[in-house]
C-alpha cells in the first residue's frame, strides 16, 4: 500500500507549480472581462441584494453562471472566427438601423454605468477622507482619462488588478460572521422567487450586472486584439480559429466568469449574514454597504471597502468607455484600440473622453450614488436581451461562422438567457 503521508518530491512540486503558472499564463480577455464584471455597480447591486433579501437570492449565482458563460463564449468565438468585433460583424450583416440601434443601446447603458461607477468610487473615498464626493468624481474621471491617454489598458489592468483582490475579503468575512449554513445551502440550491417589484428589480439588476451589454462588445473586441498581438494585422490573417485556440478561449472565459460569480456569491452571503440578519435591510450610503466587512476589519472596514471599490472602478470604467469606443469605431469602420496612442486614433479616444464626460455629468444631477449604481445594473438587464438575440443569430449563422457555428447547447443557453432576461424585465414593469 502506498503511504499517502509521504510528501511530494521537489520535482513533483515544481511540476505542479509549472502547470499552475502555465494555466494562468493562458488566461487573457476572459479573465479581464470577469474582473471588470465585478465593477462598483456589481458590488453595490450584490450588497443591496443581500441586505434586502438575506440568503434567499444566493441561488442566482449558480443560475446566472451558465447564462453569462454562454453569452461571453459566443462573443469570444465571434471575435476569434471573424476577426472582427461585434459591431463590425453587425455592420457587415445587418442594415444601418440595426447597427446603430445596437450601438445606441450600448452607449446609453455605458454612460449611465460610467456615471454610477465614478459616483460610487467618489462616495466610498469620501467615506474615509471626509472630502465631499463631488470633489472626487472629476479627480477619478481625469485620472482614468489620463491613464488611458498616456499608458495602455494592459498597464492599468496590471496595476489595479491587485486591488480587486480585496474583494476576497468578503469570502473571509462570510465565515467570520457565522451564517446559518443550513439556510445558506438551501438558498443556494433551491430557487426562491418573490413576485414583487422590489425582488424582480433586484433579479433584473443581478442579471444585468453579470450579463452586461458592454461585456459583449468588449469580449469580442479583445479577442481581435489578442490576434493583432500575435501579428495578424489584416482581416484575412485573423479569420478562422483552430480547435486549440477555441479550447484556450473556452478555459479563459469559464475561469473569468467563475471568479466573477464567486465574488458575487460571497458579497450576497456576507451582506445577508452581517446586515440583513441584524435588521439593516436597506442600503442608502457607502458607509452602510461597508458595514458588511466589520467582522473582518473592524473600523478598517471602510478603508477595505473603499480600496476594493476603487480597484474595481479603475478596471471597470475604462472597459465601459472602451467598449463604447470599440463599438462606434467598428460601426464607422475606423481603426482604434486602447493599445493605440491617441494621436493615431483620435476619433476612438474622442469617444472614450465623451463617454467619461457624459457619465461625469450624471454625477452632478443629484442622484444618490448607491441607488444609481443599483439602477444602472437594472438598466443593463433591460437593454441586454435584444443584443443577446443579435449575438445568438450571428454565431449560429454559417455565413458568418462557417463550420464554427454554435453547438446546440450554446444555442439553447443563448436563447434561454435572452428569454429569461426579457421575461424578468417585463415582470418587473408589470409589478411596479
Amino acid at each position: 500500500m502506498p503511504d499517502n503521508n509521504i510528501p511530494a518530491s521537489p520535482k513533483a512540486a515544481k511540476a505542479r507549480r509549472r502547470r499552475v503558472r502555465h494555466f494562468f499564463s493562458e488566461l487573457g480577455p476572459g479573465l479581464i472581462t470577469g474582473a471588470a464584471d465585478d465593477d462598483p455597480s456589481g458590488i453595490s447591486t450584490y450588497s443591496v441584494t443581500g441586505a434586502s433579501f438575506g440568503y434567499a437570492p444566493l441561488w442566482t449565482a449558480l443560475f446566472s453562471f451558465p447564462l453569462m458563460v454562454s453569452v461571453q463564449l459566443m462573443c469570444a468565438r465571434l471575435g476569434m472566427v471573424t476577426g472582427l468585433g461585434l459591431a463590425g460583424v453587425i455592420r457587415r450583416r445587418y442594415p444601418r438601423w440595426v447597427l446603430w440601434g445596437a450601438c445606441s443601446l450600448l452607449i446609453v447603458a455605458n454612460v449611465v454605468n460610467i456615471g454610477a461607477d465614478l459616483g460610487g468610487m467618489a462616495d466610498a473615498t469620501a467615506l474615509v477622507t471626509g472630502v465631499n464626493s463631488l470633489v472626487w468624481t472629476p479627480i477619478y474621471a481625469t485620472l482614468i482619462i489620463s491613464l488611458l491617454f498616456w499608458t495602455t489598458y494592459s498597464f492599468i489592468a496590471k496595476v489595479f488588478k491587485l486591488l480587486t483582490l480585496v474583494l476576497f475579503a468578503y469570502v473571509i468575512t462570510a465565515f467570520l460572521s457565522h451564517p446559518d449554513w443550513r439556510v445558506v445551502l438551501r438558498s443556494t440550491f433551491v430557487p426562491h422567487v418573490e413576485w414583487t417589484s422590489a425582488y424582480l428589480a433586484t433579479f433584473v439588476g443581478i442579471l444585468g450586472t453579470t450579463i452586461s451589454p458592454y461585456l459583449f462588445f468588449w469580449g469580442a473586441s479583445q479577442e481581435v486584439e489578442e490576434e493583432r498581438k500575435r501579428g495578424r494585422q489584416t482581416l484575412e490573417e485573423r479569420e478562422g480559429a483552430t480547435d486549440e485556440e477555441l479550447r484556450k478561449s473556452r478555459t479563459d472565459v469559464i475561469t473569468g466568469m467563475f471568479f466573477s460569480n464567486l465574488v458575487m456569491y460571497f458579497i450576497i452571503l456576507t451582506t445577508a449574514a452581517t446586515l440583513h440578519t441584524h435588521g439593516q435591510t436597506t442600503i442608502e450610503t457607502a458607509q452602510q454597504a461597508a458595514e458588511a466587512l466589520k467582522p473582518l476589519a473592524g473600523n478598517g472596514a471602510y478603508l477595505l471597502f473603499t480600496v476594493g471599490l476603487i480597484g474595481t472602478g479603475m478596471l471597470g470604467v475604462p472597459v465601459l468607455a472602451g467598449a463604447a469606443a470599440y463599438a462606434v469605431a467598428e460601426a464607422r469602420n475606423c481603426r482604434g484600440t486602447l493599445e493605440d496612442r491617441p494621436r493615431l486614433a483620435k476619433k476612438f479616444y474622442a469617444i472614450v473622453a465623451a463617454s467619461m464626460i457624459l457619465g461625469l455629468a450624471l454625477d452632478y444631477a443629484g442622484f444618490n450614488a448607491v441607488k444609481m449604481l443599483f439602477w444602472s445594473a437594472v438598466l443593463n438587464g433591460v437593454l441586454a436581451p435584444p443584443l443577446i438575440v443579435l449575438v445568438v443569430l450571428l454565431t449560429s449563422n454559417k455565413k458568418v461562422m462557417g463550420d464554427r457555428v454554435n453547438p446546440p447547447l450554446l444555442n439553447w443557453l443563448g436563447w434561454g438567457t435572452a428569454a429569461v432576461m426579457a421575461v424578468a424585465a417585463v415582470a418587473m414593469f408589470v409589478t411596479l
